[in-house]
């Protein structure tokens, strides 16, 4: 054995067969503990985010079943997709629960908005008068304008004729999934603006209302944060 040899093993710098590695076992363990903790913390991440989700979906259609029976200058009522010169079902939901309001004194006015679609001859809010007209809502309690062709833009052109008119409250009228986000936009945008909900809705089915619950989820979302 060489002199340097001996001096090694004197300092024990050699470990000893079969001794553990203390200094290469850490680390492991310490990566061990950093995975299980990730873990544990995408679980509560991803558990809390489905139930704000689900929380968010009941909160969304409740608010759009909510009417107190108050009353108002006029009753707004968002756009919805026209089929040539005859409102689509869902938008004729909408004209039906604004006409009923009239018709009760809740409102003295029904303020209708929409713009023409893609190759459309008639915008919404043509046909929406001209159905109004046929269930005799007298002329001078229809206003309407022909140009928006989104929820927001519905209500900016709404809020001008508001302004115009010198109505000071509005109720908004939709379906029901759609409401929460419409009275948002409309109270940013400085209207006096209360939700009234179809009391009906054409979106029936499980496929067709999980779509538009989904669809409203993130819109309104998108426009709390982004105001867009």
């Amino acid at each position: 054995m060489s002199a340097v040899q001996g001096k090694d093993q004197a300092n024990g710098s050699d470990p000893e067969p079969g001794r553990p590695l203390e200094s290469s076992s850490r680390p492991a363990r310490k990566k061990i503990g950093s995975r299980r903790f990730l873990l544990r913390l995408t679980a509560f991440t991803s558990g809390f985010l489905v139930l704000y989700l689900i929380g968010q979906v009941i909160a969304i259609s409740r608010y759009g079943f909510q009417d107190d029976g108050q009353n108002a200058d006029c009753a707004i009522v968002l756009g919805g997709a026209a089929w040539h010169n005859k409102p689509s079902p869902v938008f004729k939901e909408r004209l039906n629960h604004a006409i009923k309001l009239y018709l009760e004194g809740r409102v003295g006015a029904l303020v209708l908005t929409g713009g023409k679609g893609a190759g459309a001859s008639y915008s919404e809010g043509e046909v929406a008068r001209d159905y109004c007209l046929e269930r005799n809502i007298p002329e001078h309690a229809l206003f309407m304008e022909g140009h928006s062709t989104t929820t927001i833009q519905n209500l900016e052109e709404a809020g001008k004729i508001l302004a115009k008119q010198n109505f000071r409250s509005a109720l908004v009228v939709s379906d029901p999934w759609h409401l929460k986000r419409g009275v948002l936009i409309a109270r940013r945008l400085g209207l006096e603006a209360s939700p009234s909900g179809t009391r009906t809705s054409r979106f029936k089915s499980l496929k067709s209302r999980t779509h538009f619950a989904l669809r409203e989820l993130y819109l309104y979302h998108r426009y709390l944060i982004l105001n867009r």
